[in-house]
């Protein structure tokens, strides 16, 4: 890959990793497994990069990538040894802090989405990101009625986790 396509990758990264912390924070329950997954949509992303053609915003296939990677991954058992280390980077690529607030309310709503299936987490993921659902269809690879029929019927599923 050329110094200005890899570069340019750096800044579209560095710029929207926060969508990666959020989906890591979804589909894992610990640090560890949060860096770990982090790392891997990172490679998934870097790897996937030169076939990116902009038909989408960057921020939709970054979910893409994102969502795939972290329901493939954590469908599987967890594999051992799976870390690559990532030195495609001079200078390195560092990632910012990401603020984990232990607020009461956010907890149990993470609680809740926690209970869901994999697609329906990433559904409400995107969903609580305000992306239309002309956006989330076209993330999740669904037609646009389908995503908001999934999505009314995952409110009603958390509303009854919620509030039993």
């Amino acid at each position: 890959m050329n110094k200005n396509l890899q570069d340019h990758f750096v800044e579209l990264l560095e710029t929207h990793q926060n969508i990666v912390h959020k989906v890591c924070r979804i589909y894992t329950r610990d640090k560890a497994a949060h860096d770990d997954l982090f790392q891997e949509v990172t490679i998934q992303l870097w790897k996937a990069y030169p076939k990116f053609r902009g038909d989408s915003k960057f921020s939709t296939w970054m979910y893409r990538v994102a969502l795939n990677t972290a329901i493939t991954l954590y469908r599987k058992e967890k594999r051992q040894g799976r870390k690559v280390d990532i030195e495609f980077v001079q200078g390195g690529l560092y990632a910012k802090p990401y603020d984990n607030t232990n607020d009461q309310q956010m907890a149990k709503l993470y609680e809740s989405i926690d209970q869901l299936n994999d697609i329906d987490k990433a559904l409400v993921l995107l969903y609580l990101e305000n992306k239309n659902y002309s956006e989330i269809s076209e993330t999740l690879g669904i037609s646009e009625v389908n995503a908001r029929v999934k999505m009314n019927r995952v409110k009603t599923k958390l509303k009854s986790i919620i509030n039993p």
